[in-house]
């Protein structure tokens, strides 16, 4: 470039030499014709001369300024070419001149100088995995095309830089090349940028996608893999609706259409989406609308949210329903209770509280695996029992809660009698029978309550009104039971502090031979003396230390203080006699029962032959464990009957296994005597069932003395009972056992008459 402007400054200097020849040879020729008129010649000389220098003057400022123009155009070019790290390279293969621009020097890091010794340093200086651009190159000038390469250099302190070149070549008629020019572009940046974002779109974990005209015009790699495809390449072109559902394209191309002239906004929504195999995957969408190709389309992002998708359903499902029985929970039945409750307008609905009876037994003695059996198996038979009618959920344990819409007392009374029917049949768990019963409590809207919390606490106390009506059974709420609720919540309040307070004391019941009236054994009673409520009857905290688990430690205090009593009435001198001591399946289940029981055993000193153990025959539901616990008992040469036999369901084939010393008749048997209808007949098949299974027996809640005269009549030879003593005090036993251990002469008149009767039979 330089060059051509210096040989345009000495052009006109040879300009005006060549008119000053030109003038004087046609001076010469002027002279020559016209000698005489050499005057003429010389007035047209001047003319000529002051019209030359007048046009050369006028030609020398023209290009003098255009000079200027062209030098000020090729600077700012230059600086053009400087600032775009642009260089140019022309070479003329007639001549083999080269002329290089400045710029390859800020390209290459090399001076022209080295260029213009060593024509081949461009291609010396290519990155050695791009020299496959020169014959790519090279085949292109053969086929007379122009060649765009893209390729790196190393530069002398080892950078490398991307370089774009466009060769032009020049061919003449014969096809030979005669010029070839090339510019050179650094586009390093542009390159590292776009390698940046082919990185982070291909490397992304989310689906990047381009769409136009209803097709894939791109799709990265994390696309391609997630629906299914081998290569992108795969899915060039498809068209869009063959990877969404009809209703979700539907859906946001109204999005899209509503938000398309807001080409800054985004858009974000949920979709569901395709795999080639015909998977449906949930996608979380953004989108915003570019131009691609000079078109326009959709920037579409996604991301795969399926198992997120799943786990948020995971997780409402476990927020309103149970995880054992599948019903709704606590959490979905006062979400649609306070819903119905807040609608305007008179509202009719009834809350049904339930309870298993007998759950906890079960669960205790056969374990959680059949108690969560049992748990499903009956959410099935409510679910059944209540069908369309109303919401059965599990409130947690063995509780459930029924809401019943759209409904009165009548209706109510009708669902729960369905309930109670469809209890009635045994539950079969791993190849037994289980008998499980519901008390049912009920509160009606807006008699009972008119907010959730009222309507939920009086059907629960109504379920223990027909808890304590016998089970098995239904209540209404009545305000009456405002107090019988009160006082449960007292007692069990009261019940948690009454060990350390040493409000609990021992009764004992003598247990008497029938024939002879002699004491030979004592029953432990507990008893609790509240400081408000006074003497509170077993019967009522009983059930409350089962429900708290405080029966264990409860358990273990009488334990300890019954055997206790009896050593001391031993070391006062009284005979020895068995103490015997209630025992809930519950405490059995303590793995340190065993444990606990011989170190009380050897504090108190008391030998284990004046220990007996009462324990009902619920114990059968879990004959194993139930046989390994009694056996180790028994070696210890601790005494063992079954209490209130009669009342479960035990199996006599379970029970001639188990090592029994006796079994103790319930009350309940024993009041059937005098029944004119029974007359006592099941009593004796209890008594003649025990004897010939080598069991002994005892009744207990004798009353009276025609009770003893049956019981003596059909070898039952030890009762206990109010004919004899209500349980007395531990003072008042030892003012019985200074009476020779014998009671009051009806006894024994009654014994001498069963005597005469024998002998004249």
């Amino acid at each position: 470039m330089k060059s051509e402007n210096k040989s345009k400054n000495w052009c006109w200097p040879v300009l005006i030499c060549i008119a000053a020849i030109l003038l004087a040879m046609l001076k010469e020729i002027w002279e020559a014709r016209f000698p005489e008129k050499w005057l003429y010649f010389h007035i047209v000389e001047l003319i000529i001369i002051i019209g030359s220098i007048i046009l050369l003057y006028v030609l020398f400022t023209g290009h003098k300024r255009t000079t200027g123009e062209l030098i000020t155009s090729n600077q700012k070019l230059n600086s053009i070419f400087d600032t775009l790290d642009v260089a140019i390279w022309s070479h003329d293969m007639k001549t083999d001149k080269l002329m290089i621009s400045a710029g390859i020097e800020k390209l290459y890091g090399r001076s022209l100088d080295e260029f213009y010794r060593d024509y081949s340093l461009w291609k010396k200086v290519i990155y050695k995995e791009d020299l496959y651009v020169l014959k790519n190159r090279e085949a292109a000038f053969n086929a007379r095309q122009p060649a765009t390469s893209v390729y790196r250099i190393v530069l002398p302190d080892g950078e490398i830089r991307w370089i774009q070149d466009r060769g032009i070549p020049a061919f003449n008629e014969d096809g030979q090349m005669i010029s070839f020019t090339s510019v050179l572009l650094d586009i390093t940046l542009r390159r590292e940028s776009e390698d940046r974002y082919r990185s982070l779109v291909e490397m992304s974990p989310d689906i990047i996608v381009v769409v136009s005209r209803g097709k894939l015009d791109y799709i990265n790699d994390t696309g391609s893999r997630l629906v299914g495809a081998g290569d992108p390449s795969e899915l060039i072109g498809k068209p869009a609706t063959q990877f969404a559902s009809p209703q979700t394209l539907k859906s946001a191309k109204e999005k899209i259409q509503a938000k398309w002239n807001k080409e800054t906004e985004k858009l974000r929504f949920e979709i569901e989406a395709f795999r080639i195999n015909g998977e449906v995957m949930d996608v979380e969408v953004s989108a915003m609308p570019i131009i691609y190709e000079g078109r326009r389309a959709w920037h579409i992002v996604g991301r795969d949210i399926t198992e997120r998708k799943k786990a948020e359903k995971k997780i409402q499902h476990m927020a309103y329903y149970d995880s054992l029985t599948g019903l709704p929970n606590r959490n979905m039945l006062n979400r649609k209770l306070n819903s119905i409750l807040n609608k305007p307008g008179d509202k009719s609905l009834a809350v049904i509280f339930l309870d298993l009876d007998r759950f906890k037994l079960i669960n205790d003695t056969k374990g959680h695996t059949i108690g969560d059996l049992l748990l499903r198996k009956a959410g099935e038979r409510l679910t059944y029992s209540v069908q369309e009618e109303g919401l059965v959920s599990r409130q947690g344990g063995d509780e459930f809660l029924i809401l019943l819409e759209n409904t009165d007392k009548q209706k109510a009374e009708k669902v729960a009698r369905r309930i109670l029917d469809s209890f009635a049949p045994p539950f079969y768990l791993d190849k037994e029978e289980y008998f499980i019963t519901p008390s049912i409590g009920i509160s009606l809207c807006p008699a009972d309550g008119e907010d959730q919390d009222t309507l939920i606490k009086h059907a629960d106390n109504a379920m223990y009104l027909a808890k304590d009506a016998g089970k098995n059974t239904f209540r209404f709420y009545s305000h009456d039971l405002d107090n019988t609720s009160m006082r449960k919540m007292e007692l069990e309040k009261g019940l948690r502090k009454a060990l350390d307070q040493k409000e609990f004391f021992l009764q004992y019941q003598p247990q008497v031979e029938l024939g002879t009236g002699k004491v030979i054994g004592v029953e432990a009673l507990i008893r609790w003396r509240h400081p408000v409520l006074g003497i509170v009857p077993p019967n009522e905290f009983i059930s409350l230390a089962e429900e708290t688990g405080l029966i264990v430690p409860l358990g273990e205090w009488v334990l300890r203080e019954a055997c206790r009593q009896n050593r001391c009435w031993q070391k006062a001198g009284y005979t020895p006699m068995p103490v015997a001591v209630n025992i809930s399946v519950r405490q059995l289940q303590e793995d340190s029962f065993i444990e606990m029981l011989q170190k009380i055993i050897d504090e108190s000193g008391l030998s284990p032959k004046y220990l007996e153990l009462e324990i009902t025959e619920s114990i059968m539901q879990n004959i194993k464990r139930s046989s390994l616990i009694l056996n180790k008992l028994k070696k210890l040469g601790i005494a063992l009957s079954i209490d209130d036999f009669g009342t479960g369901y035990s199996s006599l084939s379970y029970l001639k296994h188990l090592p029994i010393d006796r079994i103790k008749i319930d009350k309940s048997f024993i009041d059937d005597i005098m029944d004119p209808l029974n007359h006592g007949s099941i009593v004796k098949a209890i008594i003649d069932m025990s004897l010939n299974l080598g069991f002994e027996v005892i009744a207990e809640g004798i009353e009276n003395a025609e009770q003893v005269h049956f019981l003596l009549e059909n070898s039952c030879e030890i009762g206990q009972g109010y004919y004899y003593r209500k349980p007395l005090d531990s003072h008042e036993i030892e003012d019985l056992l200074q009476d020779n251990h014998r009671f009051l002469p009806a006894l024994e008149e009654a014994a001498m008459r069963t005597k005469k009767e024998r002998r004249s039979t």
